[in-house]
């Protein structure tokens, strides 16, 4: 494992912490735990997690040698951005909010990743300027408490998941999903003008991550990209051939190349040193 060493002006500095914020695709047992182990089932979900497996942000943990002390997770399952609340499931802000609470001064060498909005939108809402705010606010938030590191993922095609692909608002959820991307980059573009020159703002490019695998499965080590691999009990012997998991979420091979796609935008925007062979 490495700590990497970012290259920050006047102050090189290692990631000693990740602080996790979003919804069922970086949860780590949250809602699992606040539901008493009733959702998701576990089997055939793993411990808690929306997957067969560990998520990207614990792939990326390991990897930044984080233990799980130095890995705290605010992700649940259902969580919107903040538009609205679904079965008392804290949304984005609320995250937000609950760590600025505790942590009234944070750790500046910490990396803090966000990753929300596609509950918005399968949830109804189709204005993705309120989802692109809610995310805006959040990362405000946490600046003015002294966070200067950020990692931000943008939305894989909502339109072309199993549980959408054939459906009749395939094309709205399509289109929702490149406005809001559109809409998101233009926003990190003008936080990290405005928030100076010491804030370190990193995109991370799923959608384009999604696009490739469902272009190019076999680069990618996978078979199947179209459908779930839960849809028969037959796939469960070969889950890593499959982009999906279940009908919306990832299975833990996909986790891993999200992991990697992080892993490597880090190395990118910051000049750490050589990244170790990554996620065997």
């Amino acid at each position: 494992m490495v700590a990497f060493t970012a290259s920050i002006p006047n102050s090189p500095t290692i990631i000693n912490e990740l602080y996790v914020f979003g919804d069922s695709l970086s949860d780590v047992g949250n809602v699992f735990n606040a539901t008493g182990g009733f959702r998701p089932s576990s089997p055939p979900y793993f411990q808690g997690r929306y997957s067969n497996g560990l998520v990207w942000v614990e792939y990326l943990a390991s990897e930044l040698a984080l233990n799980p002390k130095q890995n705290t997770n605010f992700a649940h399952g259902g969580a919107t951005t903040g538009s609205t609340h679904i079965n008392g499931i804290p949304d984005l802000l609320t995250q937000v909010d609950s760590f600025i609470k505790v942590h009234k001064q944070v750790d500046q060498n910490a990396l803090y990743i966000l990753w929300a909005g596609a509950n918005d939108y399968l949830n109804g809402i189709s204005n993705p300027s309120l989802s692109i705010g809610n995310v805006s606010k959040a990362i405000e938030s946490l600046s003015k408490a002294g966070a200067k590191k950020f990692m931000v993922a943008n939305l894989p095609d909502l339109g072309n998941l199993p549980v959408t692909r054939n459906t009749s608002y395939s094309k709205i959820l399509s289109s929702a999903t490149i406005a809001h991307n559109l809409g998101l980059a233009k926003s990190l573009d003008f936080l990290k003008n405005k928030l100076g020159h010491d804030t370190q703002m990193i995109e991370l490019d799923v959608h384009f991550l999604y696009r490739e695998a469902i272009a190019n499965p076999a680069k990618f080590g996978f078979t199947n990209v179209t459908e779930a691999c839960l849809k028969n009990v037959a796939n469960f012997d070969n889950p890593d051939n499959f982009l999906f998991w279940d009908a919306i979420h990832p299975t833990t091979a996909t986790h891993k190349l999200l992991a990697q796609a992080a892993l490597k935008e880090l190395k990118i925007k910051h000049s750490f040193p050589p990244l170790p062979e990554l996620l065997q």
